[in-house]
């Protein structure tokens, strides 16, 4: 299977925060369903001036960009974009915890939403 798409523009970002938001001690994973009837994966990833400097910030990337090589493929959602969101937690933690992290995520972030349950109707 072949790399996921990257995204890159601001809209794409804002509609995925809309999705399914799963925390996670290295990064946030929001993940939702794009509804256009392409089955092609896409990624993105974002880290705030809160985490570090520019190349705190661009390792974390690269930590997480390769998460997702290794991982999406075989566990990410087909017609989906996937934002992971980087946390200060991610430039220390193990590479093999991170990486069982996100399988754990993308398996949480696939169940089917809690029915709702209506007050006495």
């Amino acid at each position: 299977m072949r790399a996921p798409e990257t995204i890159r523009q601001r809209r794409d970002f804002l509609a995925a925060n809309q999705g399914r938001r799963v925390p996670s001690a290295g990064f946030v994973l929001l993940v939702r369903q794009r509804g256009d009837g392409s089955a092609l994966m896409r990624a993105g990833y974002t880290v705030t001036k809160k985490v570090g400097n520019s190349v705190v910030r661009n390792r974390l990337k690269r930590r997480l960009r390769e998460l997702v090589l290794l991982t999406l493929p075989t566990h990410g959602h087909a017609g989906a974009d996937h934002v992971l969101i980087g946390r200060d937690a991610g430039l220390t933690r193990d590479f093999a915890l991170l990486r069982a992290d996100l399988e754990k995520a993308l398996t949480k972030a696939h169940l089917p939403p809690k029915p709702r349950v209506e007050n006495g109707r």
